[in-house]
């Protein structure tokens, strides 16, 4: 049954502050929204509601981290970067073991419009030093990575999440392997078309390829469920093994997953040509939101006729 990742996190907060009682949770008032009150249904007295304060909730997290806490921090991904200097200083600056969770990414979010879309969060939490960056493709792997932010992961981590629901992807019986991308269709050496993918548009990418394989064209998709670190090494075999090689993601294409894997490449001298999908540096605007992927050219039918075109 497909689920948001956002879902997916609440319910997976709640289990894990059974195992972890350091975990407190922070939200500045959208606890529905985010999730997060089904923590504080169950834990209440380790729930913080902060009111509409985002810097003031961060400054507390931050304090609950020395005090030997594990924070959880929730709003909105457009928000919470809107505080971005109170991050940079009080959480990344200070090497701060929080949690900051922000929902509502990307146009995928549809009627909210322009003022509540996260498309320029990745680029703001990738440039912090100390600072992990996050993103699951379905309701699993948000479980699995929240595990790995909690009994791994130190120092502080950003984990972007979606409102809509998004499909079961996770490969039956797979191991997670934290940081490294991962093969959700994977034809290998027979295919010279690659996608690596994050988020909600892993599951376009990979209808995308389900619907080109019928014409006879494979393509392999890859997830990052890690964008910071990020898997430089096996993106950079993935680009040496592509004719067609390309990323997609409900960001800006402007320092987000597609410069990541940018980086990785020309750092190791590949001259595999690298296109980048994604919100074209412009604002998101209200819609339903497959209409708005459509406009932006991240659908999955969108995706299959940009590959037949450049293929």
């Amino acid at each position: 049954m497909s689920k948001s990742t956002r879902q997916a996190f609440g319910e997976s907060l709640a289990k894990l502050g059974e195992e972890k009682r350091e975990i407190v949770v922070l939200d500045a008032d959208l606890s529905k929204s985010t999730k997060s009150e089904i923590f504080a249904k169950k834990f209440p007295d380790r729930f913080y509601e902060m009111g509409i304060a985002e810097a003031n909730m961060i400054g507390t997290a931050a304090g609950l981290a020395f005090a030997g806490k594990l924070p959880f921090l929730c709003s909105f991904g457009c928000f919470l970067t809107g505080r971005y200097d109170t991050i940079r200083l009080s959480v990344a600056y200070s090497g701060a073991n929080v949690r900051l969770i922000g929902t509502h990414a990307g146009v995928g979010i549809g009627d909210d419009g322009h003022s509540q879309m996260g498309l320029e969060d990745l680029t703001l939490m990738r440039a912090l030093p100390t600072m992990g960056v996050f993103q699951p493709m379905d309701a699993r792997e948000t479980e699995e990575v929240m595990k790995y932010l909690v009994h791994e992961w130190k120092g502080p981590a950003y984990l972007r999440l979606t409102r809509q629901n998004l499909p079961n992807l996770y490969p039956e019986g797979a191991k997670f392997q934290p940081l490294k991308l991962m093969a959700i269709r994977d034809h290998g050496s027979k295919a010279s078309i690659s996608c690596i993918a994050s988020g909600a548009t892993t599951a376009e990418a990979v209808a995308a390829s389900d619907a080109l394989s019928k014409k006879g064209i494979l393509m392999n998709v890859w997830n990052a469920h890690s964008v910071k670190p990020f898997d430089d090494a096996k993106a950079v075999e993935i680009a040496r093994a592509s004719k067609l090689f390309f990323t997609i993601e409900d960001h800006s294409v402007i320092g987000g997953l597609g410069s990541a894997v940018a980086e990785a490449i020309s750092g190791a001298g590949v001259a595999t040509k690298l296109h980048r999908l994604g919100v074209q540096d412009v604002f998101g605007e209200s819609g339903d939101g497959p209409d708005l992927y459509e406009k932006h050219g991240l659908s999955a039918a969108k995706i299959a006729a940009w590959v037949q075109e450049h293929a």
